[in-house]
């Protein structure tokens, strides 16, 4: 045997080792990648009627926004009046009422001082 023989046995060699080599590389990508798929199917079976769930209380969350909405503008409704009474209140009593306890405590001091004069 020559040397170009021998090279082109051992190049012939080495070319059968690299492609026996790729051929496993290909072989546990392609395991790898079913499992991969498996893997992927079970998440996608498992997380689809999670999100079914997640939009209905989504849904419903929104509809219970809604009412309390609903509740905040009576709420600012019924503040809004009460706060017309009450300062229609003040207006229609403080008045008389300021008036009232003035003639009360002039009263009380001219009693007190027709007290002290006897």
């Amino acid at each position: 045997m020559s040397a170009g023989e021998v090279a082109g046995l051992v190049a012939a060699v080495a070319l059968a080792i690299g492609v026996v080599g790729f051929l496993l590389c290909l072989g546990s990508m392609l395991r790898t990648m079913a499992a991969m798929r498996r893997g992927i199917e079970d998440f996608r079976r498992s997380a689809l009627p999670l999100l079914t769930e997640v939009h209905a209380t989504v849904r419903q969350a929104s509809m219970e926004l809604v009412k309390v909405d609903s509740i905040l503008d009576r709420t600012e409704s019924i503040a809004g009046t009460v706060d017309s009474a009450s300062r229609l209140s003040y207006r229609a009593f403080s008045a008389p009422v300021i008036k009232t306890m003035a003639f009360a405590a002039g009263t009380a001091k001219a009693f007190r001082a027709l007290r002290k004069k006897r």
